[in-house]
């Protein structure tokens, strides 16, 4: 009984790492988005230097998953938990990543004023960050219901994703001279896009967790 409240008290800790992975990636994408928009190379180093924060979470939940492994032995379920709290984690760390990469474009446009106001950005980002909300709570709740959500909602994402590559492209055809802001800005949507297959995949782990197979969700 000991050892089984040993386990139980260590997978809660995986729980709420994991959680606070999750708040930390959509404050990071949501002040990336901000600093964009408002191009505050201020807000955007900051968001650089805060990604150790979800490194060190994700190190946290290897270590204790780790050790899990080896003290507990876990079987069934248990040990599926453990498995999808390494993967959640490694695509929670990516989705820092890649807020972090749309942070380091607002940096390279020091100077510059955005070519044209930005829309399907944050709307693609809004989208995104509600995913990654709904992918953490259905890993929570273990509810594959929402886990299943993440397909339709990354169509979305991917729908606007071509919106912004159309405009863009249309937009450097007129005006040539802008082909980098233009380059830099596909690259954002492309970051966004990118996050979003990632919540996508937590989805599937979590219906991985819940019945012991995987889908494919990022079809």
């Amino acid at each position: 009984m000991i050892r089984r409240i040993g386990l139980d008290q260590d997978l809660e800790e995986l729980r709420s790492l994991l959680l606070r992975m999750g708040q930390h990636v959509i404050e990071a994408l949501e002040g990336a988005i901000t600093a964009l928009h408002t191009l505050d190379i201020v807000k955007a180093q900051q968001i650089v230097k805060d990604d150790v924060l979800l490194n060190a979470m994700e190190d946290q939940i290897m270590d204790i998953g780790s050790r899990l492994i080896v003290t507990q032995q876990p079987v069934a379920k248990d040990l599926r938990r453990i498995i999808v709290a390494f993967k959640i984690s490694s695509d929670l760390e990516r989705m820092g990543d890649l807020a972090l990469d749309v942070a380091k474009v607002t940096m390279r446009l020091q100077g510059q004023q955005l070519i044209k106001p930005l829309v399907d950005i944050p709307n693609m980002a809004a989208i995104v960050k509600v995913m990654i909300t709904e992918a953490i709570t259905s890993y929570l709740d273990e509810n594959t219901d929402l886990a299943y959500k993440m397909a339709l909602d990354d169509d979305k994402v991917d729908h606007l994703y071509g919106q912004i590559i159309t405009e863009l492209y249309a937009y450097l055809s007129a005006h040539p001279e802008s082909t980098s802001q233009v380059m830099l800005l596909t690259l954002v949507g492309r970051y966004i896009e990118r996050i979003a297959d990632h919540a996508t995949n937590i989805g599937e782990s979590v219906v991985y967790l819940v019945t012991g197979k995987r889908p494919d969700l990022n079809q």
